[in-house]
């Protein structure tokens, strides 16, 4: 399989590198500074706070060099626009592995409906300079799987290609049949998380101040109910069923957990807010309207 891995931020590089490393023929597309020091030095890893980095010599491109049997996109909501006119005259099958809330269509009337294929990432890390960190992965971590889905939920010969593929390199992924479903719970609930914890200056400042976790949680619930379908994984309908004292204190042991603090959730920036801001339009606008 040609593989070209489209964004080469935090998770984009390490897909990347994996891939790679299990000998996978596989091309990160990279510009500006990001790319020189990509050519200069390959993907640099580092294990949480470790001082032990490793370089993975990935090949790195500008611009995407003819076909590819498959595109896996790694780039935030808002970017997503600007990446479909160049993905539009690229050849073969397109993953997009990121926060989206507004279905599969737009996707597809700029690219092809039938190029589509939607999911998203369950890795995590931050930037380190030109060094990435990922998250140290635990028992819990390596039981989540990576959703990969067709647009229609079926089950074709090329998503089972493709998840067979991504475990080779040891990458956890799974067929979801409801993958449009899964995008818009997770938004439902990563846009009110977001804003709280930006507002509230980081997550263990938000789970210090129980009042803004409540209002938190009612928006979760207001967006989880104006959905079309039930949430996906079933695990969130709890969010709209168990008594809101309970999730209040479970949400705020989430937010002083490490996983909350050291994610993104404690690095705010203008693109994180631009992300949220444009979920958040896309859970206001009906499928139909867009």
């Amino acid at each position: 399989m040609k593989l070209l891995v489209y964004g080469a931020g935090v998770l984009g590089s390490l897909f990347a590198a994996r891939m790679h490393e299990a000998g996978h023929d596989v091309s990160l597309l990279a510009r500006g500074e990001r790319l020189t020091a990509l050519r200069r030095h390959g993907v640099q890893l580092a294990e949480g706070n470790s001082p032990a980095v490793r370089r993975i010599p990935v090949p790195v491109v500008e611009h995407p060099d003819g076909g590819y049997d498959l595109t896996t996109v790694f780039v935030r909501t808002h970017q997503v626009d600007t990446v479909l006119e160049s993905l539009a005259r690229v050849e073969g099958d397109v993953l997009f592995l990121h926060n989206w809330a507004a279905g599969a269509q737009p996707l597809g009337a700029v690219i092809g409906h039938e190029r589509v294929l939607l999911g998203f990432p369950t890795a995590a890390g931050t930037m380190d300079g030109d060094v990435v960190r990922y998250r140290k992965t635990n028992f819990m971590t390596r039981r989540v799987a990576m959703p990969i889905g067709e647009p229609d939920g079926r089950t074709t010969p090329r998503l089972e290609r493709i998840v067979e593929t991504f475990r080779t390199a040891g990458i956890n992924a799974k067929a979801e049949p409801h993958m449009d479903a899964w995008l818009k719970t997770h938004a439902a609930f990563e846009v009110p998380l977001g804003q709280a914890v930006h507002m509230a200056g980081g997550p263990v400042e938000l789970a210090d101040d129980p009042d803004a976790v409540r209002g938190m949680l009612h928006l979760m619930r207001q967006n989880l109910a104006a959905m079309a379908t039930p949430p996906v994984p079933r695990a969130f309908a709890a969010l709209r069923t168990l008594p809101q004292g309970l999730l209040v204190t479970v949400l705020r042991r989430f937010l002083r957990s490490p996983t909350a603090v050291h994610s993104g959730l404690n690095a705010p920036s203008p693109a994180t807010t631009a992300e949220l801001d444009r979920l958040a339009e896309q859970l206001r606008t009906p499928a139909g309207a867009r």
